[in-house]
């Protein structure tokens, strides 16, 4: 079964569609942001394209441009680029970022610990020493 219903705010119009069988709203807003309620999310469309879809968990999603933003209640936030490479940022302060070549970790401390797709280790402390481990063959 299909609802509608519309209503005027002000002067500003926006569209309410109730779609019973799947406990599902969509309303549109003058600014052509578009909201759908689901039972175990809700996603809202914006005008210039891009998706936030929100979990219960309190897990938030953001595509736009090719590019995927995820939140998570912690504070952890993971970043996807179009070619795939992935950043993520831990709620303890540690960074770490994986691409086809390399994975690397940044600790609050200032260390960097990079792992590359060789499998050779770099590791680079906040003093300035190095450490290279090469890969056993």
């Amino acid at each position: 079964m299909l609802t509608r219903a519309a209503s005027r705010r002000g002067c500003f119009w926006f569209q309410v569609y109730g779609f019973a069988d799947a406990c599902t709203t969509r309303t549109t807003h003058p600014s052509g942001l578009a909201i759908v309620r689901f039972p175990k999310q809700t996603e809202k469309y914006h005008p210039d394209g891009s998706k936030e879809i929100v979990h219960p968990d309190g897990t938030v999603r953001r595509l736009s441009g090719g590019r995927e933003e995820t939140v998570f209640p912690d504070g952890t936030v993971v970043t996807v680029e179009r070619n795939g490479d992935r950043t993520i940022v831990f709620s303890n302060g540690q960074r770490e970022i994986q691409t086809a070549g390399f994975t690397q970790r940044e600790y609050p401390d200032g260390t960097v610990r990079t792992v590359y797709c060789t499998g050779s280790q770099e590791t680079r402390s906040a003093s300035g020493t190095v450490r290279i481990r090469l890969p056993r063959h």
